[in-house]
């Protein structure tokens, strides 16, 4: 099996985007609303970008772990799967909701002089929490589908796609859900059952596109253009148009036709290795998890600081980075450690004789 390059970087861009994208709510009114330290000054410039990513980013990370589970179970049975996700996804959950995210909040109760109360929250882990139900659901589907890659199903699914007509079902869907579900607002994805739904959906189509092989990349890729447009198209009609009575309908399909352009653009033009790569796929995970807690020590540092609202922005966002990977080097070099933050085990001295381990890693695991 060929090595796709392309979803480890989908999966290094899709953390990237989260990180900045929260960094950026504490410079909206709203901020607080939802439980982020928020400036006085508020920064309105940066809602235009924000609300075009707020409609695809938590689905498409949903998509590329769905890709992720398809390459895990490669040498894997069902059972392997099942013990190798509960320790990189169970462990760092069930960690991270005892002692990462309720850190977050003592320093928001400490910022705004509320009564401190420790309280065990998954907080923006609860992807995890969803993603561990949907392995387990999901696992005999996607080890009959990888068994039978010859059968009416999956034979089906290369046909349909190797058009864009064969992707009217998937996203149709994807619409029937929210027609159902009725969100409100569409992006109020955490700890919903729209966000169960959605991440459902997402999970299970990204498996089967990869399941598919090359048919799917190829014909997205000959048609990235398209799906570019379409999203621009959209997403313009949303904001000057519609406005806030943007059917839900429309919200759908931008924000697959968004998700399309970034698998295409990415299997185009990211499908190769190196270095940086290498590096921050197993970064990833673990600035996943602890990205909120220098988000909320950052903003109680830096918001009462008499400096300009876009300079504040900035030094959150470099406090944050800076952070994150000051943490990640620090976990990389501990081995329990590692296993509490989604890594591997392994000691300095293993990491030595195995320099090609890490290269390896993120592939292997998902």
């Amino acid at each position: 099996m060929n090595r796709r390059y392309d979803i480890d970087w989908l999966r290094t861009i899709a953390i990237g985007l989260l990180l900045i994208y929260h960094v950026a709510i504490g410079f909206q009114p709203w901020g607080l609303m939802i439980g982020f330290i928020t400036n006085d000054e508020s920064w309105s410039s940066l809602w235009l970008p924000m609300s075009m990513l707020n409609v695809w980013r938590i689905p498409f990370l949903f998509f590329v772990s769905g890709m992720g589970v398809y390459f895990a179970m490669q040498h894997r049975t069902w059972r392997q799967l099942i013990h190798e996700r509960s320790l990189r996804i169970l462990v760092p959950f069930v960690f991270g909701t005892v002692c990462i995210f309720p850190v977050s909040l003592l320093i928001l109760q400490q910022y705004y002089g509320w009564e401190t109360e420790y309280q065990v929250n998954p907080g923006h882990l609860w992807f995890l929490g969803n993603i561990f139900v949907y392995v387990i659901v999901l696992a005999p589907v996607f080890y009959y589908l990888k068994q039978n890659t010859q059968g009416k199903f999956v034979s089906l699914l290369r046909s349909m796609l190797r058009t864009p007509l064969g992707l009217i079902p998937f996203v149709g869907v994807f619409i029937a859900e929210v027609l159902i579900m009725k969100p409100f607002p569409y992006e109020l994805y955490a700890m919903t059952w729209h966000g169960f739904a959605l991440g459902f959906l997402a999970f299970f189509c990204g498996f089967c596109f990869v399941l598919c092989g090359d048919v799917f990349w190829k014909m997205i890729t000959k048609w990235r253009w398209m799906f570019l447009i379409l999203a621009l198209g959209l997403f313009l009609g949303r904001s000057f148009v519609f406005g806030t009575g943007n059917p839900l309908y429309l919200l759908v399909v931008e924000s697959d036709c968004w998700i399309f352009t970034v698998f295409a653009f990415s299997y185009r033009y990211l499908n190769r290795p190196g270095k940086a790569l290498s590096y921050l796929s197993e970064a990833a995970y673990p600035v996943y998890i602890n990205h909120m807690i220098f988000i909320y020590l950052g903003s109680w540092l830096i918001f009462p600081l008499e400096i300009p609202v876009w300079m504040k922005f900035i030094s959150l966002l470099f406090f944050t980075v800076a952070g994150c990977f000051a943490a990640f080097e620090c976990v990389r070099r501990v081995g329990i450690l590692r296993v509490f933050f989604g890594l591997k085990f392994e000691t300095v001295k293993n990491r030595q004789v195995h320099p090609r381990r890490r290269e390896n890693a993120a592939l292997k695991a998902g």
